[in-house]
């Protein structure tokens, strides 16, 4: 633990931004006896409302298992995640539903799009889950998906789909934004592509971006960077050279 660069307490964020997301005291665990296998080894954060805040760590680290966790798709077996003040452990089943489908926005690696449905559709799917939807057809022009409305998603690039796959969750316009390696299956150039569109959403539209990436360079666009090694928390600070999507480079 000595390793840790905690600086933590020194955030500078206005009076709403503080604790919009904390987390104290994370665990979690896969099988039991011998093959029990500790992915989480007490977790503690915060992250502040509208922040582009990154999971760095590589494979085996526990990222996607903490993401998931914040996204209500798994549980932890201790500690405790509270959003906008809401604490997800306190909430039955029905209410963490309710809650994901009106609060949270998912966007993985692989583009999960309904192949029958074109990309405004997929789009809407996302629209039906919330009580104050993104004007579609602006989010579409902003997605650079306008002229492809009406096209299925195998008439699209894998860049293109990936785009339909974050205009769905954006368009519920979710207090926050879970990314798990929305890079991961595409080329490098596309990467930069879907990185800045991601920028340009949470700049507009104030979401706070929780993204899991093993790309250390991706940090640099970050404003706060969370590094995993281990299931611990390694290194968790604000960039103070943050550089813009379309700076970095791999």
């Amino acid at each position: 633990m000595s390793d840790i660069n905690d600086i933590r307490g020194i955030f500078i964020m206005s009076q709403n931004d503080i604790a919009f997301l904390t987390v104290k005291g994370l665990k979690k665990s896969f099988g039991s006896g011998d093959t029990r296998q500790e992915v989480l080894k007490g977790m503690d954060f915060t992250v502040g409302r509208g922040e582009f805040c990154v999971l760095l760590g590589p494979s085996g680290s526990g990222k996607s298992t903490l993401l998931n966790i914040l996204g209500g798709i798994d549980s932890a077996d201790e500690g405790e995640i509270s959003i906008n003040g809401d604490k997800l452990a306190e909430m039955d089943e029905k209410s963490l539903t309710r809650y994901r489908r009106k609060h949270l926005g998912y966007v993985f690696q692989m583009y999960n799009l309904i192949p029958d449905l074109n990309v405004k559709e997929n789009i809407e799917t996302g629209a039906y889950l919330s009580d104050k939807p993104l004007d579609i057809d602006e989010l579409l022009k902003i997605l650079g998906l306008y002229e492809h409305r009406y096209k299925l998603p195998n008439q699209l690039s894998g860049g293109q789909q990936q785009r339909v796959s974050i205009g769905r969750a954006i368009v519920k316009n979710p207090d926050i934004l879970l990314c798990d390696e929305p890079t991961g299956a595409l080329d490098y150039n596309t990467s930069r592509e879907i990185l800045q569109l991601i920028e340009e959403v949470n700049k507009k539209y104030g979401n706070t971006v929780i993204m899991v990436t093993h790309n250390e360079a991706i940090k640099q666009m970050a404003d706060h960077v969370i590094k995993l090694r281990d299931g611990r928390i390694r290194h968790d600070i604000v960039n103070s050279e943050k550089l813009s999507a379309a700076e970095i480079e791999w």
